[in-house]
């Protein structure tokens, strides 16, 4: 299986880095940043990351996240079990309230043209951001991870949006969560992928 990754690490690319690092497996990267010509060849919506799996183009960090693991066997609970549907329970929540937040706080701050920006629309993120880190602390447990003691898709994302929060100056409220991020980077997969965005 050939695997060439398409996106800039400092975007949800990231996440797919990381989940192959945790898996060890070998893959290309090709630093596109959205809507270059290297994604929008391969993704009409110009939207980082895709991943080549062969001969064949998949979308979206979660879905591709997910396809990893599944088809590695490891990261993730079996399709069909009570675990599974609770562990995609999780990455839905992540998607729907954290990242759903982020983006929205992006999209008003750089990502849309100036005149369709809303400056009030950042600190009803930021509310709906803090929520959120509040049911993380629920959903969190007296776990190390989302699944207890075995780190997860979910984790991947989640700790990927804790990043991405820190660099959006969006505070967590929570030292629970800080610690689980914190431990979640500390993972040698998560190093070994930054090390390799660094050369970006």
């Amino acid at each position: 299986m050939t695997l060439t990754l398409i996106g800039y690490p400092q975007s949800r690319a990231m996440r797919v880095m990381w989940m192959l690092e945790e898996l060890e497996l070998d893959y290309d990267l090709v630093p596109a940043r959205p809507h270059a010509p290297e994604i929008c060849a391969v993704n009409p919506s110009g939207k980082v990351p895709a991943l080549r799996v062969d001969d064949v183009v998949l979308t979206d960090s979660v879905a591709i996240c997910q396809f990893l693991a599944d088809r590695e066997g490891k990261l993730t609970a079996p399709a069909g079990t009570i675990a599974r549907a609770t562990q995609d329970g999780h990455t839905q929540f992540i998607c729907d309230e954290v990242d759903g937040a982020l983006w929205i706080a992006a999209k008003h701050s750089f990502a849309l043209p100036e005149e369709l920006r809303i400056k009030g629309v950042k600190d009803t993120a930021r509310f709906e951001f803090i929520r959120a880190m509040e049911r993380v602390e629920t959903r969190l447990g007296q776990g190390p991870y989302l699944a207890g003691d075995a780190f997860a898709v979910p984790d991947v994302i989640l700790a990927h949006c804790l990043s991405w929060a820190k660099s959006a100056k969006f505070e967590t409220g929570s030292e629970i969560v800080d610690a689980y991020g914190k431990r979640c980077r500390a993972r040698p997969a998560f190093r070994r992928a930054l090390e390799r965005a660094a050369a970006y």
